[in-house]
């Protein structure tokens, strides 16, 4: 592992860390060398930069002293919720004295209203705790992320996390009615209203997710709550090409309108390597085609109903040549080893080799062709690199990867990630689609704003930046540029 940045800077005083300290108490702060680089490296191992001081306060008052006392004294503080992020967005960045401010012990569920359907909860708990507290009610919180023992509802909110329902549900956008919000200068935004209808003024909540903790440090939400479907009910299709599977997709819509909950993307190569990692894994149909979806329905109509519209679907779907071959679950088992499929597509990929990975959307009528061409153009730089593409497909966010050639070395393969993510990023943007879809930008994006959004997008996200945080206090070097920033690889 590397050793931490050693970055110039005249430092606090003693009397200023102890100020931080002391609003967190004892419980707050720890010495360990092993929990502090635990806290300061990105979640797969790549980055590590040493921060001042890592602050676990339990209030939000206390987050709002932090942040006062780091902004009166020129401290950067770095929000943190379960350090999930893939694009490095709560790590430092080597951007002078840094301060991690870990929401962890923020993670008490302060009310749910069963008659409104709203949940009202701590911006530090996970995302597997706010949907255990909904199914305790009899409601559901419909986000979905592998990473939900570990992710916080903070950065979920600060990334704009979607996942697998969005098909039906949104974006975490659009799960959140109100917000609690500590502004760089330690004020507090008491927004926490749990209404669906409100205009008075400008909607605030909107500048805080998505923003990456630049702009806020959210400490607080009010999100929405579903009825629980009684029924859940999954398929695994083949479908003879990519354009077959949008009109499966379009079937699907027609027939089984918002119950359709899932239709993802899962191709051959993937799947291989799923088989070759998880041999408990197994495949329901015959034979593997270049794709296969799985589709889901879940609703309230019970389970024969949701048999009955998956049989009209796949039927006309057959009629039409659209599928190859079918199989739907027959037990709650089944429903969890089709998913098994899926969930096991990307930690498969990192368990065979190295892998350039990106997360873009696109407009689904282009998905395609831009399959097509993306994977002729980086095949073209690495002949025998291996294209693996999966991802939503019902909503356009595809994870266009590429493994590494069998047998090559993975430090020169990686050493071609910016040419290779260039060559995506901008055949997305080509085809009116989008380099980050529901990862963030963190820093290993940073540019992106200015590389690929236009000139008045730029400035008001500046503009922005310099309303709220005109000490650069928050989140320095994510979102927008790093201009004199520094970062240490880690060799884990």
């Amino acid at each position: 592992m590397a050793d931490p940045i050693s970055m110039p800077s005249t430092g606090p005083t003693a009397s200023v860390i102890e100020s931080l300290k002391q609003v967190v108490g004892a419980q707050g702060w720890s010495t360990d060398e092993a929990e502090r680089r635990s806290h300061a490296t990105d979640w797969i191992g790549r980055f590590f930069v040493d921060p001042l001081l890592v602050l676990k306060p339990s209030t939000t008052f206390e987050v709002s002293e932090i942040a006062r006392i780091c902004n009166d004294n020129g401290l950067k503080v770095v929000p943190q919720g379960g350090n999930t992020s893939l694009a490095c967005g709560s790590i430092p960045t080597g951007q002078g004295d840094e301060v991690i401010v870990n929401l962890s012990r923020l993670n008490r569920i302060r009310n749910i209203d069963m008659f409104n359907d709203t949940i009202s909860v701590d911006a530090g708990c996970t995302l597997a705790s706010v949907q255990q507290a909904a199914e305790e009610a009899d409601r559901l919180f419909p986000l979905k992320l592998g990473s939900e023992g570990s992710c916080q509802i903070g950065g979920n909110i600060a990334t704009n996390a979607g996942g697998t329902n969005v098909l039906r549900y949104g974006t975490m956008r659009d799960l959140v009615l109100g917000l609690e919000v500590v502004l760089a200068d330690g004020r507090i935004l008491d927004g926490m209203r749990a209404l669906r209808k409100d205009n008075t003024g400008y909607d605030l909540k909107h500048l805080f997710i998505g923003s990456e903790g630049t702009l806020g440090i959210v400490t607080g939400a009010v999100l929405k709550l579903f009825p629980m479907p009684s029924t859940a009910v999954a398929a695994v299709c083949t479908v003879p090409s990519l354009q077959s599977a949008l009109d499966l997709l379009v079937l699907c819509k027609k027939h089984g309108g918002e119950s359709l909950t899932t239709f993802e993307l899962m191709p051959r190569a993937g799947l291989e390597l799923v088989f070759k990692h998880f041999p408990s894994t197994r495949f329901p149909l015959g034979e593997l085609q270049d794709w296969q979806l799985l589709i889901e329905f879940r609703s309230n109509d019970g389970e024969e109903r949701v048999r009955e519209l998956f049989e009209t679907i796949l039927s006309q779907a057959f009629e039409a040549e659209t599928v190859i071959d079918a199989a739907i679950a027959q037990s709650i088992q089944q429903n969890k080893d089709f998913w098994a499929l899926r969930e096991g597509l990307a930690e498969a990929d990192f368990m065979e080799g190295a892998v350039i990975t990106t997360d873009i959307s696109l407009p689904l009528s282009a998905v395609p062709v831009f399959m097509d061409a993306c994977s002729r153009a980086v095949l073209a730089i690495v002949p025998k690199g291996r294209v693996v593409a999966f991802g939503h497909l019902g909503d356009g966010n595809i994870h266009f990867g590429l493994l590494q050639p069998l047998g090559s070395d993975s430090e020169q393969f990686l050493s071609r990630s910016n040419e290779i993510q260039s060559i995506i990023h901008t055949m997305a943007l080509s085809m009116q689609g989008s380099m980050s879809a529901e990862h963030g930008l963190g820093f290993v994006k940073n540019d992106a704003v200015a590389q690929y959004r236009g000139q008045v997008e730029h400035d008001l996200m500046l503009t922005m930046k310099a309303a709220l945080d005109p000490k650069s206090t928050l989140n320095v070097g994510k979102v927008l540029t790093i201009e004199n920033g520094a970062l240490s690889a880690c060799n884990t």
